[in-house]
């Protein structure tokens, strides 16, 4: 499909708070939120980078496909990621126990795990998520994977990665943690990283709906805000700023006393 031509007008019209239709002028193409986007956003063109960092504040996300059955697929709640993956957690865990492998072993490598998943994390926000598009299929994959997230940072039931998804993702790395470490090690660390994954969700939705009490999570919620609504290039790191920290990501003006 085309990307689109860069020499006329493009209108994306918007709900405001007042429930009216407002329009903000991009490039020669009209995207309706009362359509299916998905195959709208990549007529966008180079437009797209600007229009998907402009966020509309709505807890109800738009419709992303026409057909039932995807639109069902792109729709999780948060309290299914620990449902359906921690119990994945204690098999793998499991399995390297039934190895022998001893207590004080199994915890460093579960610790483990959950400390290369931050550094995952990070990586894959940072160098995916954030990665610059401008051809059709771009935008439209990228809007899929993290620009939608972007665009209706509270839609609620877009906010934790889809299970069907998760799933898929977990055979290469399984059998990547396999030919790194040992068949006793493998499922521990494995599980470890998993874990990681679950509280990284979990904390991710958080910081977008929950009503932090007390100063570090408060600072968490107030930190990953900035990134959606002040600076997206910076402030990578969601359940953690160890790793904007260690490679020059922090944003302008947030010290350590502010993490």
């Amino acid at each position: 499909m085309p990307s689109g031509r860069q020499d006329k007008t493009i209108l994306v019209k918007f709900p405001n708070p007042c429930g009216m239709y407002c329009m903000m002028v991009v490039q020669n193409f009209v995207v309706d939120l009362n359509k299916a986007l998905v195959f709208q956003v990549g007529h966008l063109g180079e437009a797209y980078e600007e229009w998907v960092h402009q966020p509309i504040v709505s807890k109800e996300g738009p419709r992303f496909f026409e057909n039932e059955i995807l639109e069902f697929l792109t729709r999780t709640v948060w309290w299914a990621i620990p449902v359906i993956w921690l119990p994945v957690v204690c098999w793998f865990i499991y399995k390297s126990i039934r190895m022998g492998l001893s207590c004080p072993h199994l915890a460093l490598l579960v610790v483990l795990g959950i400390f290369v998943w931050t550094l995952l994390e990070y990586s894959l926000h940072r160098f995916l998520f954030h990665i610059k598009t401008k051809t059709y299929w771009g935008n439209t994959l990228h809007y899929l994977l993290h620009g939608c997230h972007h665009k209706h940072p509270m839609d609620g039931l877009r906010l934790v990665f889809p299970p069907a998804a998760t799933a898929i993702l977990l055979m290469p790395f399984w059998n990547l943690v396999k030919l790194m470490a040992t068949t006793s090690t493998a499922p521990a660390l494995f599980g470890g990283g998993l874990l990681g994954y679950v509280m990284y969700d979990c904390t991710h939705y958080y910081l977008h709906h929950g009503q932090p009490r007390t100063e570090v999570p408060r600072n968490l919620k107030k930190y990953h805000l900035n990134h959606h609504f002040r600076i997206q290039d910076k402030g990578f790191g969601i359940t953690s700023s160890l790793w904007d920290k260690v490679f020059g990501t922090l944003p302008p003006k947030m010290d350590a006393k502010s993490m």
